[in-house]
């Protein structure tokens, strides 16, 4: 596989918040897509450890930051997700709506966790999608960590209260690969 992944804030947020960002690098290498509304937002003061550990996957060449044209297809989408939407759906956030949009027009695949709000639109728009847990899976098939380090890196991010779903990544492969 070859297409880029556009991380919003969550996805992305959660192997930093414990330090397990080499995964993503050893899986995604150089595919790694983070909007620039996610990158402001991982650049919040009061966590610049997060912004601190996602400069130095771009200074790697790792990842990359990607921003979206004014007076393009993207902008327009974007702006309609975060202001204006269709009658009958919800705003969404503007990292979410970057890294959707940028996925969709590119066609990368989205790393989200927020299917409450996104869900709609990934099916509405046949976009390619991964969580936190379909990530991890992917790590352990390729040998990248253990179903054991996988609980343990599922319970820390678990611990820095990040929604990824089910209550332990064994848990999580029951429920997906059952």
């Amino acid at each position: 596989m070859t297409d880029s992944l556009f991380f919003d804030s969550d996805c992305i947020s959660a192997f930093l918040w414990v330090g397990k960002e080499q995964i993503l690098e050893q899986l995604y290498a150089g595919r790694i897509i983070i909007p620039k509304q996610v990158y402001e937002e991982l650049s919040y003061p009061r966590i610049s450890h997060l912004k601190a550990r996602t400069d130095e996957m771009i200074t790697k060449e790792k990842a990359y930051i990607e921003t979206i044209s004014i007076d393009t297809i993207e902008y327009r989408q974007y702006y309609k997700l975060t202001a204006e939407p269709e009658k009958g759906t919800a705003v969404i956030g503007k990292g979410e709506a970057a890294a959707l949009v940028l996925a969709q027009n590119r066609n990368g695949i989205l790393a989200s966790n927020n299917l409450k709000d996104i869900g709609s639109y990934v099916n509405q728009y046949r976009i390619k999608h991964k969580t936190t847990g379909d990530i991890l899976a992917e790590a352990l098939k390729y040998g990248i960590i253990t179903e054991e380090q996988g609980n343990l890196i599922w319970e820390r991010m678990l611990s820095r209260r990040r929604k990824i779903g089910a209550s332990s990544f064994s848990a999580y492969l029951q429920e997906k690969y059952a």
